[in-house]
């Protein structure tokens, strides 16, 4: 969460809402805020799921473990899922990355060229031909 809140004002920029959604209890997220110094600053909204519903409305719910996982989901102004990640319980999110797709989707959709493989702000993008499909 830290993590996200220092790179918030970038996703600010591209007009994106960030929500940090868990299944803590609002309550435990106010401690959490209290008490943890990265975690204080943090401008966006912390949201409770304690009945798990957005959980496992965006499949992000261990039934097993009985926890929701760590993901990332990045949905289009139209309300669609464009983009989705999820991190095993021992790897952390790589939040420049989650930053890099959204850049790579907005100038895909602004400029109608694809976006390569490592592609990063201020490199071009490519043209999607249909006769270039499976070529080497």
């Amino acid at each position: 969460m830290a993590a996200v809140a220092a790179l918030y004002p970038q996703f600010k920029q591209l007009n994106a809402e960030v929500l940090a959604i868990s299944t803590d209890s609002v309550y435990a997220h106010k401690v959490f805020k209290d008490i943890s110094p990265s975690v204080r600053n943090v401008q966006y909204p912390l949201v409770s799921d304690r009945n798990q519903q957005i959980s496992r409305a965006y499949r992000v719910f261990d039934e097993t473990a009985g926890v929701a996982l760590r993901g990332t989901v990045i949905i289009d102004p139209e309300g669609i899922i464009i983009a989705k990640l999820i991190y095993p319980r021992e790897v952390g999110r790589n939040t420049h990355e989650i930053l890099r797709l959204l850049q790579a989707i907005q100038y895909g959709r602004q400029t109608g060229l694809g976006v390569p493989a490592n592609w990063v702000p201020g490199m071009t993008g490519i043209q999607r031909r249909t006769e270039d499909i499976g070529r080497i």
